[in-house]
């Protein structure tokens, strides 16, 4: 199954066997119930919170020591190893570049490893809850994201406008195999302007940003198991299944087959979703 990002209307529920194993995406937000995987490492393009449902999460950042407790946050393209020892575990990913990262609640904007939040993890408990109540009815539109998991909306990014250009370019079509000369050319900005201004604005060198989001898109597919992952691979725009396979377990940690296969009685709950 293919995502079109950019379809309006409402929103299209794939329903899945299971009432608790639930992701809702959006183009910014990501609210995902389900397996973790192995704890190898991982390194999201996204501010990250883990938590434990059921036990306390361990996280180990950009090597260093393991630290425990049932709520941990992991900064934007951090390598980290996550481990939990029950079945299922909350993750919500937040996109830096949508949001004023300096406004962020102190927890978002400080966290970097466990921290002590027993009140969020009892709000995610409900979120849960919600999320699955609110999915049941495909046609109804869906939870504000921000008001129902932190209490309001988060403030917005001011991005200088030739980048947020680039950046609606590539979150439309994460797939596309534009260079960063290509998007320079497009904003009238010299190469090596662009790319000191993009790091500048966005907080990541393009290449990374491009890296993160194209894996980023593979949550769009794991609810169809009928597609191979040759298929997946070049929808996403990866060249080949080598350079996907490489590419995703550099983000995830994990192999895409051990992602799907992890993913089999998931519900996933987005904008646009259609069979």
């Amino acid at each position: 199954m293919r995502v079109d990002q950019d379809r309006t209307g409402p929103l299209v529920v794939r329903r899945s066997a299971s009432n608790e194993r639930v992701m809702w995406i959006t183009p910014d937000r990501v609210f995902y119930v389900g397996l973790l995987g192995a704890p190898s490492v991982r390194n999201f393009g996204a501010v990250s919170v883990y938590v434990g449902l059921d036990c306390p999460v361990s996280v180990s950042v950009d090597g260093g020591e393991w630290e425990t407790s049932h709520v941990a946050v992991v900064q934007p393209y951090t390598p980290h190893q996550v481990a939990y020892a029950s079945r299922n575990i909350a993750v919500i990913h937040i996109e830096p570049e949508s949001v004023d990262m300096a406004a962020l609640p102190k927890m978002l904007r400080h966290g970097n490893g466990a921290v002590q939040a027993d009140e969020f993890r009892a709000h995610v408990l409900r979120c849960h809850q919600a999320i699955i109540r609110n999915g049941q009815n495909a046609v109804e539109p869906m939870l504000d994201f921000d008001t129902l998991v932190f209490g309001s909306p988060l403030a917005s990014r001011t991005v200088d406008p030739r980048i947020a250009q680039v950046l609606d370019r590539i979150r439309r079509d994460p797939s596309s195999q534009a260079q960063a000369q290509d998007c320079a050319e497009q904003v009238h900005l010299s190469f090596s302007r662009f790319l000191h201004l993009f790091k500048s604005e966005v907080g990541a060198s393009f290449r990374s940003f491009r890296t993160w989001k194209r894996a980023r898109s593979l949550l769009h597919y794991v609810v169809d198991q009928s597609t191979t992952l040759t298929d997946v691979a070049l929808g996403a725009g990866y060249p080949d299944s080598t350079h996907f396979s490489h590419s995703i377990r550099q983000v995830y940690g994990l192999k895409p087959k051990d992602i799907f296969a992890g993913s089999r009685k998931l519900r996933v709950i987005g904008p646009g979703l259609f069979a």
